[in-house]
């Protein structure tokens, strides 16, 4: 088991963020671990019927299927060896956590808005 799948597990069972769990995203994924705990912590994760969406510093980042349209995603990380971006661990964290926002309406929708 790597070590994502290690803080997944433990994260799963335990249900909440201890400090030992921390340690462990932290140590997997260093600053892009911190950034993803932040964003769920400030309610930052939210799933719309469509897609999940995390809000980051300067824009909107869609999360399906593990993938993300942020640039760190396309240019940085190599999906193939595990790589993932801060918005897709902020996704995870959220989901074993449930602490995902949840919208009951299409973020297509919304984005026209904005």
């Amino acid at each position: 088991m790597d070590t994502a799948e290690e803080w997944r597990a433990a994260l799963a069972e335990a249900g909440k963020l201890a400090p030992d769990i921390v340690q462990q995203i932290v140590d997997a994924h260093g600053k892009r671990g911190i950034q993803a705990i932040e964003a769920v912590s400030e309610k930052r994760v939210k799933r719309y019927r469509d897609f999940d969406v995390v809000v980051g510093y300067d824009d909107e980042y869609v999360v399906e299927d593990r993938g993300c349209t942020c640039k760190d995603s396309h240019y940085n990380l190599d999906p193939d060896e595990g790589e993932r971006c801060w918005h897709v661990l902020a996704v995870d964290i959220a989901d074993a956590l449930g602490e995902v926002d949840y919208h009951d309406m299409w973020y297509s929708d919304v984005r026209e808005f904005l």
